[in-house]
């Protein structure tokens, strides 16, 4: 007789079932896992035979094979060791082989038979829903699998309360949505003094999801309002908590029992590699692009990237996605992020400051700025430079915008542009101004006469791309949502070339 039971394997976001058979057969004693297991599978044999002795079991001496089928799929994970050790109890007759073949099941043992929590458990849910199966999880994730809608979801601490629960004497009952909303502590636009400028190109950014570089000395408040920007967002949607949360729960971030209510805010140090930011590796998870998928990725000093991790962002940025290419798999990830970038305009950061001024004026410029691909800018919607602020200034009492007011006004933008692609039934989903190309972006975003004379002038003056003039008018479009306009006009479309710069180390760059 053979006792199976159904769990999953991950390609990307893509969830990929797998039986998990046990057979119990006479013969010499051995316990074998086959199926392509990596090494955490592998060793789930010795866990699953310590959380049985702890439970005062001992596995039948005789030829144990666990098959992990389709075999030809590599598996890995130690989210295997629990339909493992249910599969074997049903083939050594402690649980019905018929109860539990209608179960998905994942996590991980300890000796002791504690279960423990595992990466991937909200897609698994998802999956399971649509398969009508239902699901055994650990228990600090049954509120997590709850997300999933209406599931029969078994959450155990342990494979006792588990063996328990099918023979009648305990009953575990169904885990409920954590639906309280835990919103961060975002500090205050109000705290930055001065950089109006940089501020209301943090706005535009954040009201139409547009890319923002700012470029300016060390101590100018770049980093500052990067950190500010995710305050200004409006919070995720409920189909955008979902996506984003089935991300974070494959990379095992998301908080136990919970999803993201609020956009996610990636900072990676510079020293992150090509797979970092990407995703991959020997062992396929999320990158940074990926995690900070329908949030903000902000990369701080630039240029002090690796050359090939910032090139590998050129795909994501424009199609919304990233792919993974490997000998032996190829994995997609969602990555519509919205990149903030800051960088100093050289090495020593004090180009045009006459108190501290470069010695290698004009290469020190030219070479630190090279390190920036013309392609990589491109697609860079907002440059601004952000001056340094003399100290002076910030014992002066000011009277600024808090976050709360901004984002008040970010909000009513972004519901403008929901409520403008929902109308236009688009078979590609759009979300924001940022998003939009096309027949799309030439419906939502003609100018007036007096604006297309202006623009028709820029182009020609600053030698600007088809790529950079589809961004001009993706800019100008949430300059006139930010003030309720329908039509693009001239004053919306010359607030957008302001904030277009040349390639850095060109001619017409500062």
């Amino acid at each position: 007789m053979v006792a199976r039971i159904k769990t999953v394997t991950f390609s990307g976001i893509e969830v990929r079932e797998v039986d998990v058979q046990v057979q119990i057969a006479s013969g010499l004693p051995s316990f074998s896992i086959v199926g392509l297991p990596d090494k955490a599978v592998s060793e789930a044999r010795e866990r699953v035979r310590a959380a049985l002795h702890a439970l005062g079991m001992s596995l039948p001496a005789k030829r144990i094979t666990v098959n992990l089928a389709p075999a030809d799929l590599a598996k890995e994970g130690s989210h295997f060791d629990l339909p493992v050790a249910i599969a074997l109890l049903a083939a050594m007759d402690i649980l019905q082989v018929d109860e539990i073949e209608g179960f998905c099941a994942l996590g991980e043992l300890g000796l002791d038979g504690q279960i423990a929590p595992v990466a991937g458990v909200l897609p698994t849910a998802v999956y399971a829903s649509g398969a009508d199966l239902g699901l055994i999880c650990p228990a600090l994730q049954g509120g997590e699998a709850a997300w999933a809608g209406e599931l029969n979801i078994i959450a155990p601490r342990n494979l006792l309360e588990l063996i328990n629960h099918f023979k009648g004497t305990q009953v575990l009952g169904l885990p409920q949505v954590d639906s309280t909303i835990h919103t961060p502590v975002y500090a205050d636009l109000a705290d930055i003094k001065g950089q109006e400028t940089a501020k209301r190109a943090a706005e535009i950014a954040a009201a139409g999801g547009h890319n923002l570089l700012m470029i300016g000395p060390p101590g100018a408040g770049k980093s500052m309002l990067a950190q500010r920007l995710p305050g200004l967002l409006p919070a995720l949607a409920s189909d955008e908590m979902l996506e984003a949360s089935m991300i974070h729960s494959l990379a095992g971030t998301l908080p136990d029992g919970s999803l993201l209510t609020h956009r996610p805010y990636r900072d990676p140090h510079h020293s992150a590699s090509v797979p970092a930011m990407t995703g991959g590796g020997q062992r396929a998870k999320p990158g940074e692009v990926s995690l900070a998928h329908l949030g903000v990725l902000f990369l701080d000093e630039l240029p002090e990237f690796q050359r090939g991790a910032l090139e590998a962002l050129r795909q994501p940025l424009e199609t919304g996605s990233v792919t993974v290419a490997r000998v032996n798999a190829h994995l997609t990830y969602p990555a519509r992020f919205q990149l903030v970038a800051a960088m100093n305009p050289c090495r020593c950061g004090y180009l045009d400051d006459p108190a501290q001024c470069c010695t290698r004026v004009p290469r020190c410029a030219r070479d630190y700025q090279s390190k920036i691909s013309g392609p990589l800018y491109d697609r860079i919607d907002l440059h601004v430079d952000v001056a340094a602020v003399s100290p002076l200034d910030l014992t002066v009492p000011h009277r600024a915008e808090s976050s709360e007011v901004v984002a008040e006004r970010v909000r009513m933008a972004r519901d403008i542009q929901v409520a403008r692609f929902r109308a236009m039934d688009l078979a590609k989903p759009v979300r924001t101004n940022a998003e939009a190309d096309g027949v799309v972006l030439e419906t939502i975003a003609t100018p007036d006469k007096a604006g297309r004379e202006l623009l028709e002038k820029a182009l020609k003056q600053m030698s600007m791309s088809a790529r950079g003039y589809h961004r001009v008018l993706r800019v100008a479009r949430t300059l006139a949502d930010l003030e309720g306009r329908d039509e693009v006009g001239r004053l919306h479309i010359a607030e957008a070339l302001s904030f277009r710069r040349s390639m850095p180390g060109t001619a017409l760059s500062r």
